[in-house]
Order: structure tokens, then sequence, then C-alpha cells
């Protein structure tokens, strides 16, 4: 019997990427022309056979995977969900499975406007990446009952399957650092209720700071992004009258503007004010200091997500819920003791 040919195959012999030659038997963008056809006449000479989308599961079967992510995610410095995109790319290859990138616009985001994705039913689950409105979580979940699995976040009203970092105690031990190095007066950078995660982190801050004796008031967090717009990079940061000695952020990104923010206001860092993250995965150039970070595991989120949506899509059972991703911290040069 002949050797079943696999993706891994062609790529070997081409020299290039799993990923790319998913991306080239799937018609997505990302690879040249000249690229895309001697993958494709590679595999068809070698025999290589795409499953297409279907509902009905059999063993080890290839499944075709959506990711879905709303267009405020992808701005031109939100590396770290291009990041989380690339490992859930590369991990699905691995299982044999194809993924195909939808990004929503923020208008048919507003008017419920289901993925083309779903409509032309080329897919047989989806990932969700980045938190769309709950009412678009649960237009996808009503129309077509396709599998999915909520990457990054959870949504309560929709009371989906999910995997998360665990922001909670993942800001709960950068504040207890800070405290840790002699600071005392700390505040939280992020716009609350913007996401559960900007929010779970504010949680994992104000445990800390109630275990400290601190008292926690409306000043002891300031917003980091626009609520209509989620830019963070051009925000217009308002800090109190009284400046703290740190600051903890809710994302690198927002981290990084911060300081960019402080040292044009005249304050240095981290010999002034001492400043943390949280993702440790900044687009380069951003910084130009080591940034004291918590460290997400994206590999093993992307494993626990694309392992959980291949169950569900193969109706074999599993463990539902939210699944909570651990990390560490990640010491570098942005705070200092008093």
């Amino acid at each position: 019997m002949a050797k079943e040919v696999k993706m891994a195959d062609i790529a070997a012999a081409l020299k290039v990427s799993t990923v790319t030659v998913s991306k080239a038997l799937s018609d997505q963008k990302g690879v040249s022309e000249g690229m895309r056809e001697k993958i494709k006449s590679l595999a068809d000479q070698m025999g290589y056979k795409q499953l297409p989308a279907a509902k009905n599961s059999t063993k080890d079967k290839s499944f075709n995977i959506g990711i879905i992510v709303p267009g405020s995610y992808f701005g031109k410095y939100d590396s770290f969900y291009w990041q989380l995109y690339q490992e859930v790319a590369t991990e699905a290859v691995q299982k044999e499975c194809f993924t195909m990138l939808e990004v929503i616009s923020t208008e048919d985001e507003k008017n419920f406007e289901l993925p083309k994705l779903i409509k032309e039913k080329k897919v047989d689950g989806i990932i969700l990446i980045g938190r769309p409105g709950s009412g678009y979580i649960q237009r996808i979940r009503k129309e077509d009952g396709i599998p999915f699995v909520c990457l990054d976040f959870f949504d309560q009203s929709s009371n989906c399957d999910a995997v998360i970092s665990n922001g909670f105690y993942g800001t709960y031990m950068l504040t207890n650092y800070l405290f840790d190095m002699g600071h005392e007066s700390i505040v939280y950078v992020g716009t609350l209720l913007y996401t559960n995660s900007i929010t779970d982190r504010y949680l994992g801050y104000y445990k800390s700071m109630m275990e400290h004796k601190k008292p926690v008031s409306e000043i002891c967090a300031i917003d980091d992004r626009d609520w209509d717009t989620g830019d963070v990079a051009g925000f217009q940061f308002k800090f109190p009258e009284v400046m703290p000695s740190a600051f903890v952020c809710n994302c690198d990104l927002a981290a990084s503007a911060l300081i960019k923010t402080l040292r044009k206001t005249g304050y240095r860092v981290p010999e002034d004010i001492s400043v943390v993250g949280y993702d440790n995965y900044l687009y380069p150039g951003l910084l130009d200091i080591g940034l004291t970070t918590y460290d997400v595991d994206v590999k093993e989120m992307a494993r626990k997500s694309i392992n959980i949506l291949i169950k569900k899509m193969s109706h074999k059972s599993y463990k539902a819920g939210v699944h909570i991703v651990e990390g560490n911290i990640v010491y570098r040069d942005s705070v200092m003791g008093k």
C-alpha cells in the first residue's frame, strides 16, 4: 500500500514551511504565485489528496478550519494577535488540517453579517481570536451551529468553549513583584470592561492591592485605548494628579505607548517610574528598553484550541468550558527598586 502523502512531505521537498504549503493549497494570501503553482503541481505529482469541508467525521480526518478575527485586533502594532494566529495555523498543519483566515470588518460585525467562510460552508469549524460583540457570537452560534472555540477571551452570554491565559493571577503576580521591589503607589493601565481580559487583569491587580492594604479608587486605573476604535498606539493618556511610582499595564502594547508618553512628559523609565506589561510580545522597534512582563504561552493556547475544536468536529468527548493556560513573569529592565 502506497504511503499517504502529507503536507509535511511537500514542504520538505520544496524546503518551505508546512504553513506555506497549507496557504498555497487553500488559496490564501501570503504565498507568491510562482511558489503556489510549484506547490500545487508537486502535490498533484505526489498524489496528495485534500479532503473537502464536511460535517461527517472519520478516523484521522483532515478538517478545514476557519480563523475569524475582528479587524480592530489586527491593527498595525497588534503583533500579539498575529503571533496567536500564526501559532494556531502552525498547530493546525501539524494535525493535517487546513486553515483559512477571515478578518471581519467593523461594519459587518455591527450588522451581524456572517463570515463568508461560514456562509459559503468552506469550513468544518472555526476559532474566534479577539473578542467580537456578544451579539455577533450568538449570531454565529444560532445561524449555523458550526463548532467553534473562543481563543484569548470568554463570552459568558454564549457559554462557549474558550482557551485563555491566566490574566487574573498573571497580573496579581506582577503587582506583587512591584511591591516586593519597594513600590507603594501602583496604578493599573487598561480601559475597564472593554474586554474580559482587561478586566480580569485589573482584578488580579486589585487582589494584590487589597492584600497589601492599599486603598483602590477610581484614580487607581487609567484608560489605555479609544472605546470606539480600540486604538492604543495613538491614545492620549490622562495621568492622575499625583503620579505613582509604578504602572501595571494590561498588555505590552499599552506599556510601550505609556513609556513613550512618560518620556515626553519628562519622566525616566525605570529611574523615575517603573512599568510592567502583559503578553511578552511587541512589534519590533516599538520599545528600546527591555520590558518586564508576563509571558503568555501562546503555543500551548494554540495547541489546546485546535485539539478542542478537532474533538468537537469529530463528535468526540472532551472537557467543555474555559481552559486556562499558565505563563510566567519575564524580568527585564523596566522596573527599578525603591
